[in-house]
């Protein structure tokens, strides 16, 4: 897609970023060689895609952008044949970005997921890292709960003592005690 690519994705998924963790999306910009008026205009053409007859949808959209994945494969879901397809982005690269998709080519969910091998250290209650752990490292806990927000790039992970971990996009943005 003309004006698109993995660089500019990265400043996508940063805007949604910015609402909880403006000054970790001041920090990266720099190192994408980008602004604040980039990456709100990565994102205007990102939604105007999402809006455009003749842009491809979906899945399509997803490679058109990020190019062809540099992982894929075949997932069954009951009688239901999805495909799992995984990018690396410049910003994150110990993460890669993970697109779920039906059969008719939608994106029933996409997130960015642990690139296989990183280094990161494992989660663990009082010592999760932002912008280091996503959601299947904090998930995987024991007593950790899973909490929908109601928003699609968002996940809420509530472990004991009070701890709730908040996502943005299945990178982990904030952890912090739940109110009373």
């Amino acid at each position: 897609m003309e004006g698109l690519a993995r660089r500019e994705f990265c400043l996508v998924l940063l805007r949604r970023m910015a609402d909880t963790r403006p000054d970790l999306v001041a920090e990266a910009l720099p190192v994408l060689g980008a602004d604040r008026a980039e990456a709100r205009a990565a994102h205007r053409r990102w939604r105007a895609l999402h809006h455009t007859e003749r842009a491809p949808h979906g899945l399509a959209l997803r490679a058109a952008v990020l190019g062809p994945p540099a992982e894929q494969e075949d997932r069954k879901f009951g009688d239901v044949d999805l495909v799992v397809r995984r990018w690396p982005l410049p910003l994150w690269p110990h993460l890669r970005w993970e697109v779920l998709g039906g059969p008719d080519g939608a994106v029933l969910h996409e997130q960015l997921v642990r690139a296989p091998g990183s280094a990161v250290s494992a989660a663990a209650p009082g010592a999760l890292r932002v912008w280091g752990h996503v959601v299947d490292d904090v998930v995987t806990l024991p007593g950790a709960a899973a909490v929908d927000p109601g928003v699609p790039s968002r996940l809420e992970v509530h472990l004991p003592g009070r701890v709730r971990a908040r996502f943005v996009w299945g990178l982990q943005q904030v952890d912090d005690d739940a109110p009373g």
